[in-house]
């Protein structure tokens, strides 16, 4: 049906966090992308607890900070990381 919007199942746990993959889920990220920024210091919040999680306002947070209005202010973002 033209116009129909499927969304993402994602688990988000009570207190709302998320394991890894449900989080690059939520952002449209690969879980290897998101490893790979949570090791240089350039993604989102997150938590160790034995296991890796991300708060969904640690994710809305960084989504919104990663928000740019040119394929050049990208650019410059990227180069600044």
């Amino acid at each position: 049906m033209p116009g129909t919007i499927r969304t993402a199942d994602v688990v988000v746990l009570p207190d709302g966090r998320m394991d890894p993959k449900n989080a690059s889920v939520y952002c449209g990220l690969s879980v290897k992308t998101l490893a790979m920024k949570r090791c240089n210091g350039t993604g989102p919040k997150f938590v160790k607890l034995g296991r890796v999680f991300y708060y969904r306002d640690d994710l809305d947070e960084w989504l919104q900070r990663s928000r740019v209005v040119s394929t050049a202010q990208a650019q410059q973002a990227a180069a600044a990381e």
